[in-house]
């Protein structure tokens, strides 16, 4: 997931701010019964046509914007909410409300696009992320991986962790330990929360090395199958002393694998102006040389492969990749 643009908090228009600005009741209300704004909540809007644009999470991070200029109170932002504000995935997730965690049992809002969440929140797991008040990284991935489907929870856990330990290339193995050590001491403090089983075993499982969405739940689909548990971002000596790095090193069976996303290819930013068939060419070249300086196998997939294990294992097997 891309981090929301610092222009996403100007896409968030209030009534008040339409009408200062020439627009008027009666215009407003034709716009959104038209499909021209989208109102996240009463007297909140976007222009449709800019949040066609976002992604989903930056679409619920925009409903965020608009809840925190409504709020009053101690609550802050939390779980999915405050997730968006850290830059954390949320694979496949629908994001229909706002979560909000407060320590007082006081109401909070009484809007129906609020999840009202009342639990101890001291001073320590309470932040601010782009102005609006949220919890820490570590509460917020605490949160997470207690409520979450298991794979929108790797996939955060991953990005939190990768976010503590990447410096630009280089992995930070102290910031890792450190970082695994703090949520650790948080899931033993939690003693038998709800959903605290599937935490243990998110945080046990996490590796930051996995650098999309589409990885993290490919590790876990790739897990479920039985293969054991794939070297990340293995290094391959290329041609004119580079070095090529694959997603997946699977040395049970002797094979790489790739998770593909599609950005890569319809993004012009990221082909660097290439056009698509010269990242397509570049890419075969790529494999064609890791194949035949390892003589292992080579498998690629993408989202629609990993839904579940037996898509994926469908896909592996039309390389001739089984578990072992």
């Amino acid at each position: 997931m891309p981090h929301a643009s610092p222009a996403l908090a100007q896409l968030v228009r209030s009534r008040t701010d339409l009408l200062q600005h020439g627009w008027t009741d009666r215009r407003i209300t034709a716009a959104v019964r038209e499909g021209a704004l989208f109102a996240f909540r009463r007297g909140w809007f976007i222009a449709s046509a800019d949040r066609e644009k976002l992604w989903p999470e930056q679409r619920h991070h925009a409903h965020v914007i608009a809840v925190a200029r409504d709020a009053r109170g101690p609550a802050v932002m939390s779980h999915a909410s405050a997730a968006v504000l850290w830059g954390l995935p949320l694979y496949a997730m629908r994001l229909a409300r706002v979560h909000m965690t407060t320590a007082t049992p006081r109401r909070i809002s009484s809007a129906p696009d609020v999840f009202r969440h009342v639990a101890p929140l001291p001073s320590s797991d309470v932040t601010v992320r782009g102005g609006i008040r949220c919890t820490s990284l570590s509460r917020t991935v605490f949160d997470l991986i207690r409520t979450l489907p298991v794979p929108a929870a790797v996939a955060a856990t991953d990005a939190a962790e990768r976010q503590m330990a990447d410096r630009q290339w280089e992995w930070d193995l102290d910031a890792v330990v450190a970082w695994r050590r703090g949520l650790g001491e948080r899931l033993s403090e939690a003693g038998g929360a709800r959903g605290i089983r599937q935490a243990r075993w998110v945080a046990e499982f996490a590796d930051g090395r996995a650098q999309l969405p589409g990885e993290s739940v490919s590790r876990l689909q790739l897990r479920r199958l039985g293969f054991a548990d794939p070297e990340l971002q293995v290094p391959v000596d290329g041609p004119d002393g580079r070095q090529y790095f694959v997603d997946f090193g699977l040395a049970d069976v002797r094979s790489f694998g790739e998770f593909d996303g599609k950005t890569k290819y319809v993004d012009e930013a990221l082909r660097s102006e290439r056009t698509l068939e010269q990242v397509l060419l570049a890419e075969k070249q790529r494999e064609d040389w890791i194949r035949g300086r390892t003589q292992w196998g080579f498998a690629r997939w993408g989202s629609e492969h990993i839904a579940t294990p037996a898509t994926l294992a469908t896909r592996l097997a039309s390389f001739h990749i089984t578990p072992p």
